[in-house]
């Protein structure tokens, strides 16, 4: 014989304020308790799947939330990258245009500079380095990252607060089916028990590939950061080296 009084109930331990049940009324219990108590546990059960499946949606959510904030920084990250390559061009483009400058006052400080340059063959003009293509080829590995955490923008919105649209059809009684037979029998026979409990699997499989597709987001942003590091110590060294020419053009002029 069981040693607990008639009115103990096994959830009354859990300390998780959203999922304690509410506490046997053992005064209001009629003569066939014993039926009454099982309808109450099973609506227990019930209570705590359904609680299960909101703190999944919860998370599932977050993550959904966490991705887009990703894809745009991502997308910022990116217009970045397109500055930076705009601004080496045209520290490129004044590193030639001083060049130019040069071999013109070094023309003039020459008594016979004017008349060698009127013989000489006009020099052909150095492109200024483009250092790739006319359009910016950020990190490939944020590129691909980006258009699949793109493709999850109408999720996001689906989970929402403000913009989600209530959709009671996924917990009927037909529910995700599983090809697998064993996976169907592993399941509860009671039809809503079993709806909470696939779509608490499924919440965890999108969990899973969300927390897939995040990391995939934080590797291309840090690789798009490297490249862009690059280019930055690239601008850096172009931009003092130029600095210099200026300062020596700058005297030579003042010596004329």
């Amino acid at each position: 014989m069981s040693a607990y009084t008639k009115s103990y109930n096994p959830f009354d331990e859990d300390d998780d304020e959203d999922l304690k049940p509410v506490k046997w009324n053992e005064s209001s219990e009629p003569s066939g308790g014993g039926m009454d108590r099982q309808s109450y546990l099973q609506r227990e059960v019930l209570r705590r799947s359904q609680a299960t499946v909101d703190s999944t949606n919860r998370s599932l959510s977050l993550i959904y939330e966490s991705e887009h904030v990703g894809v745009a920084t991502a997308e910022e990250l990116t217009r970045q990258g397109e500055v930076l390559q705009r601004t080496e061009r045209m520290v490129d483009k004044m590193d030639q245009d001083l060049k130019t400058s040069q071999r013109h006052i070094n023309s003039i400080k020459s008594v016979f500079g004017g008349f060698v340059n009127y013989f000489k063959a006009k020099p052909q003009e150095i492109k200024p380095e483009q250092n790739g293509a006319s359009e910016y080829q950020g990190s490939n590995k944020l590129k691909e990252a980006l258009s699949l955490s793109k493709e999850q923008e109408p999720k996001y919105l689906e989970s929402h607060p403000n913009l989600r649209k209530l959709d009671n059809s996924e917990y009927n009684s037909s529910g995700p089916s599983s090809d697998s037979s064993l996976q169907r029998d592993s399941y509860p026979k009671n039809q809503h028990l079993r709806a909470y409990h696939q779509k608490v699997d499924q919440n965890l499989d999108e969990m899973s590939s969300g927390l897939g597709r995040l990391k995939n987001l934080a590797l291309g942003l840090q690789s798009e950061i490297e490249t862009q590091d690059e280019i930055l110590g690239r601008l850096t060294t172009k931009v003092d080296t130029l600095d210099i020419n200026i300062k020596d053009t700058d005297k030579k002029v003042k010596a004329l």
